[in-house]
């Protein structure tokens, strides 16, 4: 222990010495939404270095090195998935924000492949008796991108939580630390609103007892968790842990016995919630996180026998292709893990890829349901590989079926009041 805590206080440092290290021309990589380096990304902007790209994911602050104007000849902001404060800066006109292409199970990987990482800047729990930290709620990339970092900065975090899998550093890998001490950001349960329980409903008849379930964030995920609580012995394989999972868990509904893969086990890549997700994950042996690279490869998740994965989306064109990330050509969020999940779904033995969307946008004046995409829109799941789509009028079963199939049974599930339209355009187009 003496001999960990002596090099531990060697690579004790100050924020101004990490500024310092930072040099024109750099690639710059930081830990993603729990795990943000905030005192770092709050400083970022006095390094006097140019032309640096700093790549992050799903921002949590609207950081001045890529939210003020000024800033913009010195810094990029390349992000794998936007947040809002990203979405507000390119409002603003910062041309500071582009997005990364990317399914997130190779996000770090083949970042790698493009380029040399000079610097990675990650959250830690602090240093356990032996000389080891965790990189805590998030190994999405994390652990790939300090592998192959030529500097690796840890904020070491009070608050982080220490968690088991693969989320381990030692205090020899890790070049420089500061010791920082703010909460973990947090996101609040949204509560779902009848739309949203209309929807849940649906989704719940799909889930069978000893399905193995992956979750996204939002309403919908949560009202369908709220009527899982009838079903029994669920298992967890998901790229993000969530409130909701805790819930049933609590309730005696997710046990992990029935999993294929990893059995009595929780299984994440990371985790984003209130102080209890935070509190729960902490030192808990059945909380298990693995890099991206793992838990999102659908080839993985595809040997979880009755793999249901549960995706939101902002429109679904009556041919089947799923759009969840731009609004036409202006990006609103990105790919993140739907697409890995999906497939891994889809190609598992009695699972299910499923796409849920309420039937209307805007106070009821857009349908979410249209005939084409419109001009600029990313395919967040191409139509080739679609299973299920899900509003609150019903359920549409689409694998295996033809286009003019398709199209009927995605009218069918649209809002009544945009019906007749999508049949007159769905002629138009001929595909009815």
């Amino acid at each position: 222990m003496k001999k960990w805590n002596e090099l531990y206080k060697k690579k004790l440092s100050t924020l101004d010495d990490i500024l310092n290290l930072i040099r024109d021309g750099m690639t710059i990589v930081v830990g993603m939404t729990p795990m943000e380096p905030q005192v770092f990304l709050s400083s970022l902007h006095k390094s006097k270095a140019k032309d640096v790209q700093v790549f992050t994911c799903l921002n949590m602050k609207p950081y001045s090195f890529f939210y003020e104007e000024k800033y913009e000849q010195s810094f990029t902001n390349d992000s794998w998935f936007y947040g809002k404060p990203n979405r507000d800066a390119l409002k603003e006109g910062r041309r500071s924000v582009t997005y990364v292409p990317n399914n997130l199970h190779q996000a770090g990987t083949d970042l790698i492949a493009s380029r040399s990482i000079d610097l990675f800047v990650g959250v830690a729990s602090p240093m356990d008796e032996n000389g080891f930290l965790t990189l805590s709620a998030s190994v999405v990339y994390e652990k790939d991108i300090l592998e192959a970092a030529k500097i690796v900065v840890l904020e070491v975090n009070p608050n982080a939580p220490a968690t088991h899998g693969d989320t381990s550093v030692h205090i020899t890998e890790v070049d420089y630390i500061v010791e920082v001490d703010y909460e973990l950001p947090e996101v609040k349960p949204v509560q779902p609103g009848e739309t949203e329980k209309m929807i849940a409903n649906n989704i719940s008849e799909l889930v069978e007892n000893g399905s193995t379930i992956q979750l996204g964030i939002g309403a919908i995920p949560d009202a369908v968790a709220r009527l899982f609580k009838d079903k029994k012995n669920l298992g967890v394989h998901t790229e993000m842990l969530t409130e909701s999972m805790i819930d049933l868990f609590e309730m005696g509904v997710i046990t992990n016995k029935n999993k294929t893969l990893w059995k009595g086990k929780f299984v994440c890549t990371f985790a984003f919630g209130t102080k209890r997700m935070y509190k729960f994950v902490n030192n808990n042996p059945a909380v298990m996180f693995f890099r991206g690279k793992y838990v999102n490869d659908p080839y993985v998740i595809a040997q979880n026998q009755k793999m249901v994965s549960i995706n939101t989306a902002l429109m679904v064109d009556l041919t089947g292709n799923v759009c969840s990330e731009s609004i036409g050509p202006r990006h609103y969020s990105g790919t993140g893990g739907q697409l890995d999940t999906h497939r891994g779904a889809v190609m598992s033995k009695g699972g299910k890829g499923i796409i849920a969307l309420k039937s209307t946008a805007k106070g009821g004046q857009l349908s979410t349901i249209v005939p084409m995409l419109p001009e600029g829109s990313a395919v967040t799941i191409p139509r080739q590989d679609i299973d299920y789509v899900v509003t609150e009028f019903g359920i549409a079963h689409l694998r295996g079926r033809s286009v003019r199939e398709r199209a009927k049974m995605l009218i069918e599930i649209a809002h009544p009041d945009f019906r007749d339209w999508l049949k007159k355009e769905a002629k138009k187009i001929g595909i009815l």
